[in-house]
Parts: structure tokens; sequence; C-alpha cells
């Protein structure tokens, strides 16, 4: 489940030793990111997890050592699942306005998508209020590469003030995020790709 809004993928395993990747955990971290996204991440307990992945308790712990590391690797898992689901900013100024709108278009679609709620990243910071925790680090280094990327793209694109434009799309983004989880997604939808081209058209 590779999303550019952040959904929790869960999908992409650690190598575990010269063998390859764990199935078992492999299956630890899709469960895991499944159940923290549907139900939220501190009304998920270990031994829920371990039940619906159907490995012992030994297994999981030869694996994580507590939970908190499980939700750092369901984070981690995420990140790397939308990076590559959007790749490299272009060097092509007309590209790069492609691949931001693009981007945009991905997080906008996932608003209207059965079962969404919400900004991974943003649903866990509201759980973790400790801005040094692992987690939160994490969700920080998340949002600073979506920002990062945004104000490269649009300076290559030629915009005017890349930075100002950069958080404004970091803004609009989170907006549309929350919107779409509350509101009516449709309507975020809409106003998240409108405001964007807007923002992309700026010379």
């Amino acid at each position: 489940m590779s999303t550019a809004d952040g959904r929790g993928t869960g999908a992409t395993p650690n190598p575990v030793g010269a063998r390859g990747p764990s199935a078992a955990r492999a299956r630890l971290l899709r469960t895991a990111s499944e159940l923290f996204y549907a139900d939220g991440v501190r009304a998920v307990g270990v031994d829920r997890v371990i039940a619906e992945a159907g490995v012992t308790r030994a297994t999981f712990y030869r694996h994580f050592p507590g939970k908190e590391a499980l939700v750092v690797a369901y984070l981690d898992a995420t990140d790397r699942a939308v990076r590559e689901a959007v790749g490299d900013v272009p060097q092509d100024a007309a590209a790069a306005a492609r691949w931001l709108t693009g981007m945009t278009l991905r997080v906008a679609d996932e608003l209207c998508r059965p079962g969404f709620r919400g900004c991974p990243f943003i649903n866990a910071a509201a759980e973790f209020p400790d801005p040094g925790s692992p987690v939160r680090r994490v969700v920080r280094a998340h949002r600073d590469w979506l920002q990062d990327a945004a104000t490269r793209a649009l300076r290559v694109g030629g915009h005017p003030d890349p930075q100002e434009g950069g958080r404004r799309w970091t803004a609009l983004r989170d907006g549309a995020m929350v919107a779409g989880y509350l509101d009516d997604a449709d309507a975020a939808r809409a106003t998240l790709r409108d405001a964007v081209e807007d923002l992309v058209r700026s010379r």
C-alpha cells in the first residue's frame, strides 16, 4: 500500500542477517501498520498485534525491543513508501512543476478513498507529545523531506519565493489531510488541487 499521503504500509521489511527479510517481521509490521492507522497507535497494544499477526511473543521481541520500536518501524516504512512512490524532483522547470502537481494529486486522491483517517505522521505526533522522542524524530524527518521536496520543485520551476512556497504547500497539504478526514473529502480534494495549481503557476 504505497501512498503519497503518508498512509502506513509496512510492506517493506528490513533485512535480518544474511538470509534476507524475515517473514515474521514483515507480517508483524504489516499488521501493526494496518491497526495503527485504523485505530490509533495508543489504542493498539502489543498483544493485539501479536495475535493478529499470528506470531509468538518471543518472535515479536526478537524483532522489536518494544512497542515504540514498532511504531518507529511503521513510520519509517511509510516514509520510504512515499519517497519511492513520488521519486526525485526533476531538474527541468516544466517537469518539476508537473512533479509537484502530480504529488499533490496523489495526496488529493487519497482523501476520497475508503478508510482514510488522515496523515499517519500527524496522527502519531498527536499521540507522542515529546518532540525528542524517537517517534517524533521520524515524523520530523518525513515532514522536513516533504517541505524540502516541494521547495526544490518550486525553485526549479521558477517560483519567485520557493521557501515560502514550500511552506505554503505543506500547510495546504496538512489542511487537506485534516479536512479530508473530518469534513467533505471531495471539497478538500478540489480545494487542495486548485490552491496548488495557483501556487505552481506563480512567477
